[in-house]
């Protein structure tokens, strides 16, 4: 494609989302991604055994099939081939002692099984979930609308106005608890605790961080009322889906093509030079999908934006993940037949377990008991493994980015603190071990296995930096009016004609293609 409209630099989630809505209006797009696949944090192979298919990184959607971009583009995404596969139990937890409890996608179903765990439990989540839904008009105003805009100001006033000031201000008050907060005062019974706990991670931040019990509450609504759905045929086919629909509407996309740097005549965007050394011009903007480090550490290395690239270098990364996969024999005999229904399991001892293990982690220490997600897509879409067999799709979201020492005293850290393959497979050693506590003659069932370490992840995605999925800490200081930097707004840069999308910017991290949108809309 000769002189697109829009140049996009990179293919995650928000890229696509925002070619396809662009090129939807007549835009010529061009996609330029570094790799030699599209799709980010999106990638599916069989890495473990032939047949076994496998969402190496990212694999449920729910933020996706709630979102406005999928309410835009399902039709036609779905005409190219785009299914999802869910369940009705879409989380769980499971103890070291054995006891567990599933939230399904049924209220009564939820509430009666809380109460079972300690009287008043199931009413007070009743409470939180219907919190959720009688302030879902501002929460998911702000958690995915463009925040410098009419539209939410008029959003905040009107709250404002119906509210009272001082009842909107008890509102973000109250928003800005940790889950620690929250699940100490609301719930009665260390397993009731238990199943929330973790979410947070999912999202970037901690239990003890401000804002975690919030979005935690935001989480336990969404799963209830969506579910955890994955792609039919591995998450690779929405990439196929989303391709397709952008060539079908005129635009373009290169793989193999590695842009190194933004071109800038008199001011403004005008186009983006490859490491080929190839020039592409753009007639109305650059967009780059990128983080911080990547836009004004490499894509602008040349430019003079002190404020911007000061902000970029004091930006800071989250925690790592690790990811293994297992390709198995028969599935997983669980100590209660319902386990092996839930979409994602996690094991953990609880609150004060999650907390250790997050805070291990951002010390750069190996956590001693780390807590794991287990993923079952087999169980959503059988189509993923041969007839009788199994997969797991596991995530550790408390791995360090550079190590420091081994909680448990018993990994020796590079001296350069940096992952090796030998040290990834000592600590995927260490999850297999509790794992095959939960399951009943594990190892004999497993085929194949393969893990990522927080360096892996890095290698296969430059955003992922130290492997942090979330495009940077989601810390309250880094997150809403002020992320990526303090003088953020929306999606602009210094550079007219250049915009900034992707996890590292509002609505943040997730599957939500929240940031793409929001910028097609404004484009």
């Amino acid at each position: 494609m000769s002189d697109p409209d829009h140049i996009i630099v990179g293919s995650g989630i928000n890229a696509l989302v925002c070619a396809a809505m662009l090129a939807g209006k007549g835009q010529k797009v061009l996609v330029l991604e570094r790799n030699d696949r599209i799709g980010g944090c999106i990638r599916t192979d069989e890495i473990t055994a032939p047949g076994f298919v496998h969402d190496v990184m990212a694999t449920t959607f729910v933020l996706f099939i709630t979102s406005p971009a999928y309410a835009a583009l399902a039709s036609d995404l779905g005409r190219h081939g785009l299914e999802f596969c869910n369940t009705d139990m879409p989380t769980g937890v499971l103890r070291p002692d054995g006891s567990h409890l599933v939230q399904r996608m049924d209220r009564a179903a939820n509430v009666a099984a809380l109460n079972a765990a300690s009287p008043g439990d199931g009413d007070a989540y009743a409470t939180d979930v219907g919190g959720i839904e009688k302030d879902a008009g501002l929460l998911f105003g702000l958690l995915g609308g463009g925040l410098w805009s009419y539209k939410t100001l008029k959003l905040i006033a009107g709250e404002a106005w119906r509210r009272g000031p001082r009842g909107l201000a008890a509102f973000f008050g109250e928003a800005m608890l940790p889950s620690r907060g929250w699940l100490e005062t609301t719930y009665k019974s260390d397993l009731s605790r238990a199943l929330w706990a973790p979410w947070s991670l999912h999202a970037g931040i901690g239990p003890e961080d401000a804002f975690s019990g919030q979005i935690a509450k935001v989480i336990a609504f969404a799963l209830e009322a969506a579910g955890a759905p994955i792609v039919k045929g591995g998450a690779g086919k929405l990439l196929d889906a989303f391709e397709a629909l952008i060539r079908e509407r005129g635009g373009d996309i290169r793989t193999g093509a590695d842009v190194a740097e933004v071109i800038e005549t008199d001011g403004r965007a005008s186009g983006v030079r490859l490491a080929s050394g190839e020039t592409v011009s753009a007639k109305r903007s650059v967009v780059c999908s990128v983080t911080p480090t990547q836009l004004y550490g490499r894509l602008l290395a040349g430019s003079k934006h002190e404020a911007e690239t000061q902000a970029a270098r004091k930006y800071r990364y989250g925690k790592g993940n690790f990811q293994i996969h297992y390709a198995l024999d028969r599935p997983p005999a669980w100590p209660d037949a319902s386990l092996g229904k839930v979409a994602l399991l996690h094991l953990t001892p609880g609150l004060d377990g999650v907390s250790k293990a997050s805070n291990e982690a951002a010390r750069g220490m190996l956590p001693e008991t780390p807590t794991i997600c287990v993923g079952q897509p087999h169980v959503l879409d059988p189509s993923r493994c041969p007839a009788g067999k199994a997969i797991l799709w596991l995530q550790l979201p408390e791995a360090p980015r550079e190590i420091k020492g081994d909680a448990a005293g018993k990994l020796a850290a590079p001296a350069d603190g940096k992952w090796t393959e030998e040290l990834r497979e000592a600590y995927a050693d260490r999850a297999e071990a509790i794992l095959a506590t939960h399951i009943g003659g594990f190892s004999a069932t497993v085929l194949g296995r393969r893990a990522y370490s927080p360096a892996d992840l890095e290698t296969m995605n430059i955003n992922l930096v130290g492997g942090d999925p979330y495009g940077g800490s989601s810390t309250i200081d880094q997150s809403f009016l002020w992320r990526p930097f303090k003088s953020s707004v929306n999606h602009a840069t210094p550079v007219k004609g250049l915009y900034h999308i992707g996890a590292s910017t509002h609505p943040g991290a997730g599957l939500g293609g929240g940031s793409g949108f929001l910028l097609a809309q404004a484009l």
